[in-house]
């Protein structure tokens, strides 16, 4: 695959295998491989994770940590090659109410270069119980929404099993 402007969106449940995924769709594009990550190690077990994801990716990457300025990011590395972004969820926990949607909306439009990016899929669950987490699925799940419309593909993994929502499926505006 070649460069150009290609969105895609990789959504999922915890350990459903998405950043695997991403890779994976990544390793499409003939080009430099940039990963954006906006995990934090603020503790022992979170550190062990972003280690895991680390050593399954290799040293083939060029790495930037970004926890807030996102949008920033992907404007600083566009045109170096594909990104992988991951993941929005804990991008948007990291910003709470300050994270800029529309910013990065605009900016994923604006991208010449192609964008992976993961997020987890959290409106299948219970209602919580406070008004701050309900807030933040609330947030989430508007976020997911809008970044699904821009992309010019949208995965779901379940169970390590990739499954494909956009494109392929009816259009059913053209049906209502």
């Amino acid at each position: 695959m070649t460069a150009f402007r290609h969105i895609t969106l990789v959504t999922g449940g915890a350990r459903s295998g998405k950043s695997a995924l991403a890779e994976r769709l990544v390793a499409r594009h003939d080009l430099p491989r940039i990963y954006i990550a906006t995990a934090q190690g603020g503790d022992d077990e979170m550190k062990e994770r972003i280690k895991q994801h680390q050593l399954r990716r290799g040293e083939t990457w060029n790495l930037i940590e970004e926890p807030i300025a996102l949008a920033g990011a992907l404007r600083k590395t566009d045109g170096q090659g594909v990104r992988l972004v991951d993941c929005l969820t804990l991008w948007l926990a990291n910003c709470l109410d300050s994270a800029d949607m529309q910013e990065l909306i605009i900016t994923l439009r604006q991208q010449a270069s192609p964008v992976v990016l993961v997020t987890n899929e959290l409106g299948q669950g219970i209602v919580p119980a406070n008004v701050t987490a309900r807030r933040f699925r609330d947030l989430h799940g508007w976020m997911n929404q809008a970044v699904a419309e821009v992309a010019d593909e949208v995965w779901m993994a379940v169970s390590g099993q990739p499954l494909m929502l956009k494109p392929g499926r009816e259009d059913i505006d053209e049906n209502l």
